[in-house]
């Protein structure tokens, strides 16, 4: 039996955008299977503004036509993710300097904790350089339209969670 060439796509996703599905679309075309691992992240900027369950079921819906994608949670260290999913790869994708900066030293600290597993970089297509979750989520808090910046399922759950908090 052949072993599998599996890299896990990490993040937060809250929300997916259409820049993280873009990268996760490219990743898939060069391994057998991607899985996208949702973090918990509870503490991250005040907790997300979506339950995990809701971001796993956007991303689930965005990428159901890719066969080797799959979605799941997890929590805790990601090279322990990897480990645990057989993921000798972690996909990172990256839009400016600043990305660079910050995913070199968790590639560097990841590097430490497990020689074994190696972080990809993909490029941020331009289309998709300036988006990030957090814009979407600031452009929407202001009645901003998102409209091609991320899944439409995403779009209509940012309306209308956001005009309930208001």
């Amino acid at each position: 039996m052949s072993q599998v060439n599996r890299a896990i796509c990490p993040g937060t996703f809250d929300p997916v955008t259409n820049g993280h599905l873009d990268v996760i679309d490219r990743a898939s075309a060069l391994f057998d299977e991607i899985v996208v691992a949702v973090a918990l992240s509870p503490d991250k900027g005040g907790g997300p503004l979506f339950e995990l369950e809701e971001r796993i079921a956007f991303i689930e819906q965005a990428v159901s036509s890719l066969p080797n994608v799959r979605v799941q949670p997890f929590d805790g260290l990601l090279v322990e993710c990897a480990q645990e999913m057989d993921a000798k790869v972690i996909i990172k994708g990256l839009r400016a300097v600043t990305d660079f900066e910050r995913e070199f030293q968790m590639a560097q600290l990841n590097y430490r904790l497990d020689k074994t597993v190696e972080t990809m970089f993909i490029m941020s297509i331009p289309e998709y350089a300036y988006l990030s979750s957090s814009a979407v989520k600031e452009i929407a808090r202001h009645g901003g339209s998102v409209n091609g910046l991320v899944p439409d399922a995403v779009c209509e759950a940012l309306a209308s969670r956001l005009h309930q908090s208001l």
